[in-house]
């Protein structure tokens, strides 16, 4: 069995009732190879966890942006706990390590992992929240979480890079991008995708991501940057 405590030591938190802690790390496949364990999955307190987060990410936007309006604080939210922003945060505490995982699942990488570990990230939060109350869980969550707003912001990752890109290239070049697809990488469980943003048939600026979407959104990041529409 996993050593939670560990865990524990890394986001500077015992909790009262560990039972909490090792139900957020428990995936619904774990139950199904083990159904005699006595063990809970993770789904309720993922649910929970998630409107947690929305509140504490919200207060602490509406605090330290007082003259945003909220269109650009939804849009900063929505950024920083999409589930690329969040998984990332769970894996940089090395939530990998203590997963509790059926043997299939545990083999999956890529985008079903970062999934995982999303949800996981969650049910931390659900499980802090239901061990020491909102203070601990937000605490956790500023930790985490609340140091990527910088960049988020200065870098405009929180604006939808496509939406600008077109709206910038019709008005400055007269022309509306396109994408193609350059290339593809991986098996279908971890797809890698190399897309082109095109004006007219120039490949302006290319981006890498493991699906379709995310290769757009990266390649009109780039070419934003490149034309300094940014």
């Amino acid at each position: 069995m996993k050593n939670f405590a560990q865990f524990e030591k890394r986001i500077q938190y015992s909790f009262n009732e560990p039972a909490l802690l090792q139900q957020a790390f428990t995936h619904r496949s774990y139950i199904n190879e083990h159904a005699h364990s006595g063990l809970e999955h993770n789904e309720r307190l993922e649910f929970l966890g998630d409107a947690v987060l929305e509140l504490a990410v919200t207060d602490h936007l509406y605090a330290m942006y007082p003259d945003k309006p909220e269109g650009d604080l939804t849009a900063f939210r929505s950024a920083l706990v999409n589930t690329k922003s969040i998984s990332l945060a769970a894996e940089e505490l090395g939530a990998n390590d203590f997963l509790l995982l059926s043997r299939g699942e545990a083999r999956d990488t890529g985008k079903a992992r970062q999934y995982i570990l999303a949800n996981t990230f969650e049910a931390i939060i659900g499980a802090l929240y239901l061990d020491g109350g909102y203070d601990v869980a937000r605490d956790f969550i500023a930790r985490s979480l609340f140091g990527r707003l910088e960049e988020i912001v200065s870098k405009n990752l929180w604006r939808d890079s496509k939406s600008w890109i077109q709206e910038r290239a019709q008005e400055v070049e007269n022309v509306t991008p396109t994408y193609r697809v350059l290339s593809e990488t991986g098996p279908d469980h971890d797809k890698s995708f190399r897309i082109g943003v095109f004006f007219n048939d120039i490949c302006i600026a290319e981006g890498v991501g493991t699906s379709k979407q995310e290769a757009e959104q990266n390649a009109a990041r780039a070419a934003l940057e490149l034309r300094k529409w940014v």
